[in-house]
């Protein structure tokens, strides 16, 4: 057969770069749906990878997506794929399904994602568990850990393991995600990878244990994707103006401050801050610290950053809000972008300045 495929000039053997993946290269929460909502259009795929245990909130149409990639409703003429590294929650899934009003002709769920059980979620909730490290214990950390152990005859640990293949209400979706990457190489179409949480939990470059349960750095989403390296043309790496992390005991995050420093500096209320402050999965109050120059630079090295976007530049100053060109951002906001751009070797491309539709400031050149 792939001979034969091959021999009719239905699969190019030149490798063309047509993926960019978006990474966080903090902690995660630095704003990834609302830059990947504002990125979809250009793309005819978009992935996603993870699992639901991390939330993307988009502006318009607003929404939190937990399993279906942030541009979902933003570009409704790209099909959607969910990745084999991919976790499933299968009512969350088939919720959002719902919602965006997919198909089986637009959405492909992979035969190979691993499907989140009752016992998973149960399991990581225990007392004296997971949450001791911020884990949102929604069950994809046991259920990849399930579909590790239990290779063998016998399950060593919870649960037999299910794949998408195997769960009825996913059936109408599921092909080979794999194959319609090979189609869409094949026809020039543009994908976008889009990771979830931060580079900084890692699970093997992360602060152990206060990491999550997989890779989150650009080779990780590759992996968990099925996208070789030489597919890739862009790395779009977010970070927020001040990094956050879930409340409580969830791992050393540099400098902490509170949320009343941040309010005098930018002039947003602290009642507003607190409001946005709050875990989008957990419903937590998250924590805050000052920008980490060195995680910046560590995270643009390891991703392999070819661009940055900025976000909550409006916690650099409310004035921010008002912005619609590079220029028309405050001369502090200017020369933090500067210096970013001189830590992480990259050019900062995007900035968000308010959480809302037309809130991003477009400075690419490889539209």
């Amino acid at each position: 057969m792939a001979k034969a495929v091959v021999g009719l000039g239905l699969f190019p053997t030149a490798v063309t770069p047509l993926v960019d993946v978006i990474v966080s290269g903090q902690y995660g929460s630095e704003g990834k749906g609302h830059i990947c909502a504002h990125l979809a259009g250009d793309y005819g795929i978009l992935v996603r990878v993870g699992g639901p245990n991390a939330g993307h909130n988009v502006a318009f149409p607003k929404y939190n997506y937990r399993q279906l990639p942030s541009g979902t409703q933003s570009n409704e003429a790209a099909k959607i794929l969910i990745a084999a590294g991919s976790t499933i929650l299968p009512e969350r899934m088939l919720k959002e399904i719902r919602d965006c009003k997919l198909t089986p002709d637009r959405l492909i769920i992979d035969e190979q994602a691993m499907v989140i059980e009752d016992w998973d979620r149960s399991f990581e909730g225990q007392d004296g568990g997971l949450g001791s490290i911020g884990s949102t214990k929604q069950g994809a950390g046991a259920a990849l850990a399930r579909k590790i152990l239990n290779r063998g005859s016998k399950p060593m640990l919870g649960d037999p393991v299910r794949l998408a293949k195997d769960h009825p209400d996913l059936a109408p979706y599921v092909k080979s995600a794999q194959r319609e990457l090979e189609d869409a190489y094949s026809a020039g179409t543009r994908v976008m990878i889009e990771g979830t949480q931060g580079t900084g939990l890692s699970l093997h470059h992360g602060n152990y244990p206060h990491v999550t349960a997989r890779e989150t750095t650009a080779s990780g989403c590759l992996a968990d994707a099925g996208v070789a390296p030489a597919r890739v043309r862009k790395v779009v790496m977010v970070v927020r103006r001040y990094p956050i992390r879930v409340g409580g005991k969830s791992g050393p995050m540099g400098i902490e401050i509170d949320f009343q420093t941040v309010a005098d500096r930018s002039g947003i209320s602290v009642e507003e801050i607190t409001e946005i402050e709050v875990g989008s999965v957990s419903g937590n109050q998250r924590r805050i610290a000052e920008f980490d120059w060195e995680q910046l630079r560590r995270s643009a090295a390891i991703n392999g950053a070819t661009d940055i976007a900025l976000s909550f530049s409006d916690y650099i100053s409310v004035e921010n809000r008002q912005a619609r060109r590079f220029e028309q951002l405050t001369d502090e906001t200017r020369a933090f972008v500067a210096d970013v751009e001189r830590v992480a070797n990259a050019p900062v491309s995007l900035i968000s300045t308010r959480f809302h539709r037309f809130g991003v400031i477009d400075r690419r050149n490889w539209l």
